[in-house]
Formats: structure tokens, sequence, C-alpha cells
């Protein structure tokens, strides 16, 4: 999701309807507190995936948050500042961030986390080639020497990582890897149309249109598919019904929208690159609540991957600043 956007433009028909301008400073700590609400998820994930089956993991989530956003998408339709387009630019990224999910989900069962956080990377390549096709004038940047090589390095760590260097990390296994590399390409794409068709439209009614159809899909796929259509979730522990809400609150209702806002506040380049110390975090905490140990290769592999990353979005960045000078003069 890394290709969003600004999105402090109101359309028209929302017009009465502002938004304070954030302080640089502000968009540092919202940025500091996306990072940390996304590195939570696979964790509680993790933990859930041994009690409940990722439909009802899924459907219970997102329907919460759905739910938690409901009060704010009805206040703006009965103040009429929510426009009718946006419910039909909203269909296409809610489809991909509904597979997206679903993989994403479904991988912890059969993989750890700090190794699936590092397969997501494979996003920006998802990304690279959408973009080529979606907006001709990135073309360039991305035909870059930079940009390519970076997607080189980038493909090479993640690969690294995910293969262990012959041995793929206990717990894991190829159905696992190929669901988080899967994965990272449908969060690409979910980023991509969230750029193509929400331009235009404030994050919180953005996400929270999405938000329904996605927590409806996905309550719908819980009913049908998930063990005891989702009423298993009932029979869950205190510990695990706080996993399940906090996941839920920090990494789908605050955490989408505090990403928008850091990259409405911090620009896309940049959110996208603090955005790439996840897996360094996730790969930690899950050494110490679920006992995955990374080898020194995937370490290294890791931070070729990283670097690689880095290079892509400071050509992004280097495209920006220059489309801004010309915009300037």
């Amino acid at each position: 999701m890394s290709v969003l956007r600004r999105m402090t433009v109101i359309p028209a028909a929302a017009s009465s309807f502002t938004v304070r301008h954030m302080k640089r400073s502000e968009g540092v700590l919202v940025l500091v507190a996306t990072l940390v609400c996304w590195s939570t998820v696979p964790l509680f994930v993790r933990h859930l995936a041994g009690y409940i089956d990722h439909w009802t993991n899924n459907g219970w989530r997102y329907g919460a948050s759905a739910l938690f956003w409901l009060p704010a998408v009805v206040w703006a339709l009965s103040r009429g500042i929510l426009p009718r387009t946006i419910w039909r630019a909203a269909l296409i990224p809610a489809v991909a961030n509904t597979v997206a999910q679903v993989a994403f989900t479904a991988a912890h069962s059969y993989v750890n986390p700090g190794l699936l956080t590092f397969g997501l990377r494979m996003q920006l390549v998802a990304v690279a080639i959408g973009a080529y096709l979606l907006f001709p004038a990135e073309r360039a940047t991305i035909a870059s020497a930079r940009y390519l090589g970076g997607l080189g390095l980038l493909i090479c760590g993640v690969a690294g990582v995910l293969l262990g260097g012959g041995n793929i990390l206990d717990g894991s296994s190829a159905i696992g890897v190929l669901l988080a590399v899967f994965a990272g390409f449908g969060y690409g794409v979910y980023g991509l149309a969230v750029r193509k068709f929400m331009y235009g439209y404030h994050p919180v009614f953005a996400f929270g249109v999405i938000a329904l159809y996605t927590g409806g899909t996905l309550v719908a796929c819980m009913l049908a598919f998930g063990r005891a259509h989702g009423a298993e979730v009932f029979d869950l522990g205190s510990n695990e019904l706080w996993s399940l809400g906090l996941s839920a609150f920090f990494g789908i209702a605050i955490g989408h929208v505090l990403y928008y806002t850091a990259i409405d506040r911090m620009g896309v380049a940049t959110t996208a690159g603090v955005l790439q110390l996840q897996p360094f975090i996730v790969s930690a905490f899950s050494a110490v609540f679920f006992g995955e140990v990374l080898s020194g290769k995937q370490w290294g592999a890791g931070v070729v991957a990283i670097i690689g990353a880095g290079l892509v979005l400071s050509a992004q960045k280097a495209a920006e600043r220059k489309r801004a000078a010309k915009t300037d003069e």
C-alpha cells in the first residue's frame, strides 16, 4: 500500500467539512504510531491462529472495524457531505483488500510472523508493475537504473529470507511462503487501487467505506466457511479475546487511517520507507513470543531487501521533487 497520493483534497459536496493542517512533528508521531500498530498485527494474528481459523479471524476483526467506522459514514451521509461517487470508487480497492487480507491471515497458519512480513515486501514489485501500466508519467522513474537495481536487490533479498539458505524455518511451509508473497502482491494492488480510485476523498470516509465493503464480505465468508460459522470465538479465553480486539482496533480500524494520514503529511516515499522497518520489529518480537529465529544469512538477506526497497523509494522521492520543482516554476 505504498502508492497512495495525498488525500486531503475534499470534494465540493464535502466543503463544509474541514481538516486541520497537521504540523510536521505531528506527522512524525502519526507515522511512528502507524509502524507500531502494523507491527503488532502479525503477532496477534499468529497467536490467534492456534485457536480460531482464518475465516473466523477475518470476519470478527474486519466486522468490528467496519462497525467502528460505520458511525462516521452514517454521520457524513446525514450531513450530506459523503459524495455519492465514493461507493463506486471504493469497490475495486475493497476487492483487492479483501483478497489480500484472506491470504495474509491464512498464511499465519503455516509460517511465522517474521518470515511472513519479509514476504510482504514483494508488494513493491506489484506496485512497480501496476504503476508502469497505469501511470505513464512514472514509467521513466520505474525504468531508471536506481529503481530497477533496487527492485532487483529487493527480490533477491526477499528470496534469500524466504528460502533461508536452503532451510525453511520450523513451523513454516511452501504454502505459507506462497500465501505471504501473494498477500504482498495483493496489498500492492490495493494501494494502486486506492491511489487510482480514492484520490480526493477524505481518509476517514475513504477507509470507512472500504471497511464496510471488506468487513461485510469477510463476515459473509466467515458464516459460510468458518468453523462453527464463526461461533467458536465465544469459546476463547480472555487473552485471546484481547488479542482479537486489539488487532482489530490497532491493525485495521486505527492503523489504516493513521497510514493514510501519515502519507498525507509525510509523503509516500517517507512513509513507505519507515514502514520497511516492520519486518525487523516483528521478527524480534516473534523470536521472543514464538521462538522464531532467523539465521545470519536470512538477516543479511533481509538487510539486502530493505536496501533495495530504499533505492526504489529514493527513486520515487527524487521523481517527486523534480515534479514539484517543475510545478513551482
